[in-house]
């Protein structure tokens, strides 16, 4: 059951979309006037993990648990650092090379709190969040990661 439309400019956003993310709403969605830093990371389709080359990759997931865990990530990152707003997208479905596959943001008054905060929310969101990623190369081969950053 994805949402029918993005949130508007300084909602939250913390969901699995299997729509295009985009990055001028996710940091949007963030904003604050409290806030003097705002930290963006995006993570990206690449065109090879070592030397195999990508075609595409396929993202899945158990939502309501990969929901469930994206908030309880979202609520730690709010109870560890002072942040104001906090945005953690992941997307489902085929994605090609280039594409953006997940987006952390978070706004606090120092930047050196954001980039803390943002860096533990996505690395934890790699360790525990039920989304798995089939890497696809160009001759039909491929299969599930697991375990690889």
């Amino acid at each position: 059951n994805w949402p029918s439309s993005p949130p508007s400019a300084g909602a939250d956003m913390t969901r699995l979309t299997p729509d295009p993310i985009d990055p001028a709403a996710v940091t949007d969605a963030v904003r604050s006037p409290h806030c003097g830093a705002v930290v963006l990371f995006l993570g990206t389709v690449r065109d090879r993990t070592g030397d195999q080359l990508t075609a595409f990759l396929d993202y899945d997931a158990y939502p309501p648990m990969a929901e469930k865990k994206l908030a309880e990530i979202e609520a730690e990152v709010r109870r560890r650092w002072p942040a104001d707003r906090v945005a953690l997208v992941h997307r489902v479905g085929r994605l090609g090379v280039g594409e953006v596959s997940v987006a952390v943001a978070v706004s606090c008054p120092h930047r050196a709190d954001a980039f803390a905060a943002a860096a533990w929310a996505m690395d934890t969101i790699k360790e525990v969040v039920p989304v798995w990623k089939k890497e696809n190369a160009p001759d039909g081969s491929g299969g599930w990661v697991e375990g690889r950053p």
